[in-house]
């Protein structure tokens, strides 16, 4: 189970950068266009250009190379919502994957807060918890995030769910309350495949999309 295995970020910019700088955040004013989670800058169309709006789903669907039974499930999404990106999606997919087990590294309830909805935030809450009352601290690396593949993408009335297939190589190592290790190494990287979900209502204004399942790949 992913709770189990927890990564330190070891990607800099992750780090530095904060739920609103990383996923996307509320425009402060209604005129404004108001940016995704996941969202490119780049690729987001000049307000007021319908025919920018209309075009780009197809372009960016053909460069993200989509794995077979996922397409229809996108452009879905992509019609219900003109201003999905999903090749910045996946790339915020990466950070967020980063962010929210840094967070459950480091014991950071109100940042899992922020990023997942109640029944994943009551899991990751849980295991700290229980990691807590145990007297065990951990000490992971992030080596690299491999690959990063949509599995999945639905529109669920008018709720947007894609499920991404994360793989990555983790050092992580598990200490008792007297600092002995009693699980894992730092010098082995193990290879980890996890599937996470994430969901946001397209009509809500708030951009945001939250983890809304997570599973092992």
């Amino acid at each position: 189970m992913i709770l189990e295995i927890v990564i330190l970020a070891a990607i800099a910019a992750f780090l530095g950068l904060r739920l609103y700088s990383v996923l996307g955040r509320r425009a402060e004013h209604e005129e404004e266009h108001a940016p995704q989670r996941f969202e490119r800058p780049d690729a987001m169309p000049p307000r007021g250009d319908d025919r920018a709006r209309r075009v780009q789903p197809d372009v960016t669907l053909r460069q993200a190379d989509l794995p077979a039974g996922t397409e229809s499930g996108v452009r879905a999404i992509a019609a219900a919502d003109p201003r999905f990106d999903v090749l910045g999606f996946l790339e915020g997919a990466k950070g967020a994957y980063a962010m929210v087990l840094e967070a459950f590294w480091e014991g950071d309830k109100e940042t899992l807060r922020e990023l997942c909805d109640d029944d994943v935030y009551e899991s990751f809450a849980g295991a700290i918890d229980a990691r807590t009352e145990a007297g065990e601290t951990v000490e992971n690396r992030l080596i690299r995030i491999e690959d990063a593949t949509i599995k999945s993408a639905e529109m669920d009335g008018r709720v947007a769910r894609i499920a991404v297939l994360f793989v990555s190589d983790i050092a992580a190592i598990t200490r008792d309350r007297d600092g002995k290790a009693i699980a894992g190494s730092l010098d082995d990287a193990v290879e980890s495949r996890d599937i996470w979900t994430f969901m946001r209502n397209v009509d809500a204004t708030d951009p945001n999309w939250v983890l809304d399942e997570t599973d092992q790949g």
